[in-house]
């Protein structure tokens, strides 16, 4: 159980910035066990740590992301929003390696993070992740939910179904806060 997030785990274990589990995988991590399968694995690494993430993955053939496109990340390029995504691709394929990454930028102001979809959203840095059993370390599940609510797919549908029910109060309250001053009528909000 959890092969890809271990995969990670051990990919990134010399990286020296917090880095964490994000998307459904994050969602399976929260309540211990897999509950769907996983098309890819997506982590969260802060903006700030980007020079850093390219040098940790040198050998790697990496991509940024921005209108549906994939474009060459240049060493010495910085990335600022609307760009947060790069797609990492391990071009050495040897048996057993992981051969494909997501990394999704994650923005910061001193010690609070801050949702990229609306920068009124913010949770301290403190309070943005927890860590499972096995020691990796996952975005807490209302952040990853949050960002699965813009437009929900059907697995977006499915981890909110499994993660909701296992928030604690406090948890609950910021995510569905969140959600509203996001998007006011969504359907989630109902069961939150």
């Amino acid at each position: 159980m959890f092969d890809v997030p271990l995969k990670v785990a051990a990919l990134m274990r010399r990286f020296e910035p917090d880095w964490f589990i994000a998307g459904g995988w994050a969602i399976d991590l929260f309540v211990r066990r897999e509950t769907r399968q996983h098309e890819d694995i997506e982590i969260a690494v802060f903006r700030s740590d980007q020079k850093a993430l390219h040098d940790y993955l040198d050998g790697w053939l990496l991509k940024k992301a921005l209108n549906g496109a994939l474009a060459d990340w240049k060493r010495d390029e910085f990335l600022e929003l609307p760009t947060f995504e790069i797609h990492c691709f391990n071009e050495k394929n040897e048996p057993g390696e992981l051969r494909f990454l997501e990394v999704l930028f994650n923005d910061t102001n001193g010690d609070d993070w801050i949702f990229r979809r609306n920068p009124k959203i913010t949770k301290p840095l403190s309070e943005l992740h927890l860590t499972h059993d096995s020691g990796i370390k996952f975005l807490r599940p209302e952040a990853v939910l949050l960002y699965k609510s813009k437009n929900p797919r059907p697995k977006d549908e499915q981890d909110f179904e499994t993660a909701a029910k296992h928030l604690d109060a406090t948890s609950k309250n910021w995510l569905k806060n969140a959600i509203s001053v996001c998007y006011a009528q969504h359907h989630w909000l109902e069961e939150l």
